[in-house]
């Protein structure tokens, strides 16, 4: 439920959604990788134990 709401209100993750959409995947399947992503999110930040930045950048890569 939670990609659901980051698909309408994170405009990041409502991005990242449509990309995956345009490349022709699944509902689904995309509504998933959002989810993955903002799973990923949530660890980085407990683990630095930092405040969330909206539209931060890694510069790891």
């Amino acid at each position: 439920m939670c990609a659901v709401t980051a698909t309408r209100c994170n405009g990041t993750c409502k991005d990242f959604y449509r990309h995956l959409k345009q490349k022709g995947k699944a509902s689904k399947l995309a509504l998933v990788a959002v989810a993955n992503k903002l799973l990923r999110q949530v660890f980085a930040v407990v683990k630095q134990d930092k405040d969330y930045i909206d539209g931060y950048v890694s510069s790891l890569k």
